[in-house]
């Protein structure tokens, strides 16, 4: 697309916090690149992509690198802060400089994803400046501070962009517009069902991995935040549950939320064992290959409950932090005890043999729905948002 410093196409910000937003939110910034000059929307919409939180940081690979790989122009870092801070430090280092962004970008729209600390930070601005914002995956529950986050960028944001039509219920209910509320489902899903790279190209850039012999699971446990007391104890459970198995294992390192150096210092303990192989992290598309030929994957990451039922793969969710998502046939949920936990592996192999692939987080057309909810009307959507109620019966 051409330079959008032309003042008759609306700006369009994409905020992108992890590698873990960039994946949902790529397809959709990746539809707006790469549209044909014959595109209605070529001549209309322009786009930046605000790159902020973990991207930057060193110790989970600089992940900011796969952006600019993948051809995205208009790219701006955010100044990067420590490796672990507190939420709150979080949120008003990501409003200070996200608001001297815009300041000087004047966006027409803010597009944030999910329940990370940044993307509310960035709601904030938003609202604070009279500006639309429109969040992707709003309206969905897990039952940790995650889901506080999640909602409360739902109630900043204008335009909702959501999975299922549980989520959009749920948001209808915390007195959203109905016309506000898209449901495209969830936009990696088009990347999943679309062309992967092979096992053998994945083998050839994660060398590691080609000694399991495409005989692995995945782990990936991230903190909660309201448990840094107890979390010692879980990775402890976690690790010893793994380790027991004898089973091969992919690592990636969590999130870097409060309570990540707990982690991390755990998963040193790895080191030197043939059955574990670690990661920092992983490009996004390479990550989906490996799923898609996992046994199961196991800890606490959405992935298990959203992209490891696309493929019918076993999702081993351990704990609280994703208690109230989907409880789909493919997910087994055990807590952090080693002992739930090797018998959950044992279960998870007998059911990857009879596991259907789940469609609950879309068909793989959300970037068909996306683009066709960029009309005028949408723009003009009113930035003073107000409560809708709702008649309760009886």
């Amino acid at each position: 697309m051409e330079s959008p410093t032309k003042s008759n196409k609306k700006k369009i910000v994409f905020v992108t916090n992890s590698r873990a937003d960039y994946g949902k939110l790529k397809p959709l910034m990746k539809a707006l690149k790469d549209l044909d000059s014959k595109h209605p929307l070529s001549n209309q919409i322009a786009y930046r992509i605000f790159v902020c939180g973990m991207h930057l940081l060193e110790k989970y690979g600089n992940t900011y690198i796969e952006i600019l790989k993948d051809g995205f122009e208009h790219v701006v870092l955010n100044k990067p802060y420590e490796n672990e801070i507190s939420m709150d430090l979080a949120l008003a280092n990501t409003i200070m400089q996200f608001s001297s962004f815009i300041v000087q970008e004047k966006p027409d729209l803010i597009i944030v994803h999910g329940d990370r600390i940044e993307s509310l930070a960035c709601a904030i601005v938003a609202s604070f400046n009279n500006i639309l914002c429109a969040h992707v995956e709003g309206g969905e529950v897990s039952g940790t501070l995650d889901e506080s986050i999640r909602h409360s960028v739902s109630k900043l944001a204008h335009i909702h962009y959501v999975c299922n039509q549980q989520a959009e219920q749920n948001l209808i209910q915390m007195g959203e517009k109905m016309e506000c509320i898209f449901n495209i489902g969830s936009s990696d899903i088009d990347a999943m069902l679309g062309d992967l790279p092979s096992f053998e190209e994945v083998e050839r850039y994660y060398y590691q991995i080609k000694r399991f012999k495409k005989d692995y699971a995945i782990l990936i446990y991230h903190p909660v935040v309201s448990e840094t007391i107890e979390l010692p104890r879980h990775i402890f459970e976690v690790l010893e549950g793994v380790r027991a198995s004898l089973k091969n294992f992919v690592v990636i390192y969590p999130n870097n939320d409060l309570g990540s150096n707990i982690i991390l210092k755990a998963l040193e303990g790895l080191k030197g064992d043939r059955h574990f192989i670690s990661f920092p992290s992983m490009r996004f598309e390479y990550f989906l290959t490996l799923l898609k030929n996992a046994a199961f994957i196991i800890g606490n990451s959405s992935c298990g409950i959203r992209e490891a039922g696309v493929y019918g793969v076993p999702c081993i969710n351990c704990g609280t932090r994703q208690h109230n998502r989907s409880d789909a046939e493919h997910i087994i949920n055990v807590k952090e005890d080693k002992d739930e936990i090797a018998i959950a592996i044992k279960k998870a192999h007998r059911l990857k043999s009879v596991l259907k692939k789940s469609s609950h987080f879309g068909q793989g057309d959300s970037v068909k729905r996306f683009l066709a909810s960029l009309t005028s009307e949408l723009f003009d959507t009113p930035t003073q948002k107000s409560f809708v109620v709702r008649k309760v019966s009886g």
